[in-house]
């Protein structure tokens, strides 16, 4: 056996934690600009409409679809430093551009598009990351790890718009470097500060970072990405076949629970809205309370699990995330006998376009900037009597959709978690950059499907159709994961290695 020495241990762990630093800020790359999207677009150029702002907003997750398995492959050949710093540096570039996207006399939209797409395919090292934290932990560390890496982003998602509400005392106007031609104000500042990040982590990366590989027993050897130190005593066990079965249903479990998520984040806007009569105001102020309050709990679930993990097994947890989502929707149908309030200013004044089905298609926290037409004095609140729905459907009380939240919360952080864990132990002491592409691929085509797929329903059918759907697409899964439950074995247990 070859022995893991003290000063490896360590600098394997610095390691990981260097891994956790580059997922924190790629979820800040995403979330600190969020909130100031729609407000700067509607300055730099006026001919940009909401619909327009929602391929901004996804173009996000399409660039990171597209670039994880690249990068995911990239790593499997080369040192992982060259994906990571190279991904990082995009991610710096684009944010840079994202700053100067005023300065262009026209189509000045389609350069924030650009830039934008460009910190999602930056984002793309994501792939790399979990593989790493797969490959250099062992099946004991690896629950925890993952857990840890989660929790990184989840902060980084709620720190994201905390470091933009700081920023917002610049000011519209702050300050131009006209030498620069770089205007320093609420808009571009955040991005400044994500791409001053960036350089950070590629310099940690280069002082810190080392490629390291253990077995799933916490045994050192060789790895592909590296020269260094190391033994190839090991190298037997990666002998054997994945199991392609649990890699394709890790896969859509994981893609359906990012679906639902996708869903239950672009409902909370038009859903609360339509039931409670808020304004938008109101609608973005309460929901980011709540969407705050989830992501605390999601980091408490994070820590929680580690522990848990260890007594029940990273299956029964998933099993048992799955239901806990299952509930959460089930509880949001409608059951009552009370009709929410009818928005009638839509029939009195048709000179109003009803934009619901474009809204919905934007996460809440983008529409707190959006103006109301000059001639309008009062915002019409409620139901709108266009989607026919909102006549015979039954409102949902606040009891439900509060109750709803909290599971989720629960839910939604637990199986993302399990899913991770589990897929990289399927997977084995392999190479693992090109799979966990095609997990994070998987996750960003679930959050690009899912905001159109409730817009549809939800404006059309109405949230009974839309809530009845998603029970059944978890009921789905559920069932999935009952077929292959003991297929989601780690890769030394399936082949005798270890016991379980």
């Amino acid at each position: 056996d070859v022995v893991e020495t003290q000063e490896h241990y360590k600098s394997r762990w610095r390691s990981i934690w260097i891994m956790y630093l580059t997922m924190f800020l790629s979820s800040v790359g995403f979330s600190i600009v969020i909130m100031s999207v729609w407000p700067y677009l509607q300055k730099i150029d006026p001919t940009a409409d909401a619909s327009f702002l929602g391929w901004i907003i996804a173009s996000y997750s399409i660039g990171q679809m597209v670039a994880s398995p690249m990068f995911g492959l990239w790593s499997n050949y080369r040192p992982r430093r060259e994906p990571l710093v190279v991904s990082t540096a995009i991610s710096v570039a684009a944010n840079c551009l994202y700053a100067y996207v005023h300065v262009p006399h026209s189509h000045n939209k389609y350069y924030m598009l650009t830039a934008r797409a460009l910190v999602g395919f930056g984002a793309g090292n994501v792939a790399v990351v979990r593989s790493y934290i797969a490959g250099a932990t062992s099946l004991t560390e690896r629950t925890s790890a993952m857990a840890n890496t989660s929790a990184c982003q989840a902060v980084g998602f709620i720190l994201g718009p905390v470091f933009q509400t700081c920023f917002t005392l610049i000011g519209e106007e702050g300050v131009t470097w006209k030498l620069l031609c770089l205007q320093l104000n609420m808009y571009t500042a955040p991005v400044l500060f994500g791409a001053l990040l960036g350089v950070i982590n590629i310099i940690l990366i280069f002082a810190i970072f080392r490629e390291h590989r253990v077995d799933d027993m916490g045994r050192q050897y060789k790895s592909i990405n590296s020269d260094g130190e190391g033994s190839d005593v090991l190298d037997q066990n990666t002998e054997g076949s994945i199991d392609h079965v649990a890699v394709v249903a890790l896969n859509v479990l994981f893609f359906v629970i990012l679906f639902v998520f996708a869903v239950f984040e672009t409902i909370a806007t038009p859903l609360t809205m339509d039931m409670y009569s808020w304004t938008r105001k109101e609608a973005v102020f309460y929901n980011g309370i709540i969407l705050s309050v989830i992501g605390i709990e999601s980091v408490i679930v994070f820590m929680v699990v580690k522990t848990l993990s260890k007594k029940t097994g990273e299956r029964a947890i998933l099993h048992a995330g799955l239901l806990i989502v299952l509930i959460g929707f089930f509880i949001l149908l409608p059951w009552g006998k009370k009709l929410p309030n009818i928005q009638w200013q839509e029939i009195k004044n048709t000179s109003i376009p009803r934009t619901a089905p474009t809204e919905m298609l934007i996460p809440f926290w983008s529409l707190q900037e959006v103006q109301l037409p000059s001639n309008h004095t009062a915002e019409p609140v409620g139901c709108p009597v266009t989607q026919s729905w909102c006549l015979n459907t039954p409102m949902i009380y606040l009891a439900q959709y509060i109750s709803s939240d909290v599971l989720i919360g629960l839910g939604y952080p637990v199986c993302n978690v399990m899913s991770y864990t589990l897929y990289s132990k399927v997977l084995g002491p392999k190479p693992q950059g090109v799979y966990m592409g095609w997990l994070t691929a998987s996750g960003s085509g679930a959050r690009i499907l899912g905001p159109v797929f409730v817009s549809q329903i939800y404006t059309h059918l109405g949230p009974r159709w839309a809530f009845s759907l998603i029970c059944g697409v978890v009921v789905a899964s559920l069932l999935l994961l009952e077929i292959v439950y003991k297929r989601l074995i780690a890769f030394s247990v399936r082949y005798g290695r270890m016991q379980e």
